[in-house]
């Protein structure tokens, strides 16, 4: 689901740019106090569980990957504003230091998984829930539900994504500039392998997180009480011990990220020029499409495929991985909280 450089024109990536920027803007406006207070640190706690989960690569029919996105358990937990941004941080750090997604369509990415993942997730994980108590069983259910819709309303943009691009997009002889494939191979084959595995998975591990929550943790689960009380939910809510049993979690996911390279096979779209060219579909294609060509190695991230180039083992370069972005994640989140701090400092009469 992570659509690398050239598969996009820039036009469509520009559109969607704009798509994820309003997003960005929208859920910053919301959290603006919010950001001053605690919500900081379940931001980041969220985007390395995002980061983490989507580390486990799932077989799918065809011979190709996917996984979940844990984007429902954020929006839950955070409102859309919080899950918008926690994934989009994710996302970023993917496809800037290990070209997991493209950086020209960036913004395609997070749109797909952090907006629209995050809104289809809130919207009906709260219209399923209703105002229930937070330890229903009715909450659980809405979340797997909810998890099984956030993923394949993702999953179903990039395949309208991906099919737009020859119908718009050829040349005079109508040959394809960026992703070659129409509606008709696009939208199956995105959408049969998240309609039945990734979609299960998403649901299976959102209904998990919320029945452990609401045993553990009931606090976390306050900010779903309805849209209008998102922000001020999340303020209210005190990381402490919450945060710290969150990161307990990660870092155990994390310990386990080689068994996510198990799954072998490439995410359908996910393929370069040279393995498009022979190995897409097991069907061969001829010279990967000129636009795509043109802009796939627009970045070079530094570790490619997770898989740093100074390690030989690859389930140990994976593990690296996952620490390096895990423990960037946490970075962040210590400068951020430390600049707000500052600024709050600041700002506060004397």
């Amino acid at each position: 689901m992570h659509i690398p450089d050239g598969y996009l024109s820039p036009s469509t990536c520009a559109v969607l740019y704009t798509g994820a920027a309003a997003g960005w803007y929208g859920a910053l406006r919301r959290l603006k106090h919010a950001l001053a207070t605690r919500v900081i640190p379940l931001i980041s706690v969220f985007a390395a569980f995002s980061f983490v989960m989507m580390m486990f690569n799932l077989p799918l029919p065809g011979g190709t990957t996917g996984h979940a996105l844990g984007v429902t358990v954020a929006a839950i937990v955070l409102g859309p504003s919080g899950a918008i941004l926690a994934l989009s941080i994710a996302i970023a750090i993917q496809a800037l230091f290990f070209g997991d997604g493209g950086i020209s369509t960036l913004g395609a990415n997070c749109f797909n998984m952090a907006v629209v993942g995050s809104l289809v997730a809130y919207a009906s994980y709260h219209v399923i829930a209703a105002r229930s108590v937070p330890g229903s069983r009715r909450r659980v259910i809405a979340a797997a539900v909810a998890g099984y819709l956030a993923v394949n309303a993702a999953a179903l943009c990039a395949a309208i994504e991906f099919g737009s691009q020859p119908l718009l997009f050829h040349d005079a002889s109508g040959t394809p500039l960026y992703a070659p494939y129409g509606f008709g191979v696009a939208i199956p084959a995105m959408m049969i392998g998240h309609l039945t595995f990734a979609g299960m998975a998403e649901a299976v591990i959102s209904a998990g997180i919320v029945a452990y929550l609401q045993v553990s943790d009931p606090v976390l689960l306050r900010g779903t009480a309805g849209f209008g009380r998102t922000s001020s939910a999340a303020a209210e809510i005190t990381p402490g011990n919450s945060v710290r049993r969150l990161w307990i979690a990660i870092a155990v996911l994390l310990l386990l990220t080689p068994l996510g390279i198990l799954a072998a096979g490439t995410a359908w779209g996910e393929w370069s020029p040279a393995e498009l060219a022979h190995l897409a579909d097991n069907v061969p294609v001829g010279p990967a499409p000129a636009g795509l060509q043109r802009l796939a190695h627009l970045w070079t991230a530094p570790f490619p495929a997770y898989a740093p180039g100074f390690v030989h083992s690859r389930s140990f370069g994976y593990l690296l991985s996952a620490m390096f972005g895990v423990g960037l994640l946490l970075c962040l989140s210590l400068v951020a909280q430390s600049a707000v701090e500052r600024l709050r400092r600041r700002g506060s009469p004397a």
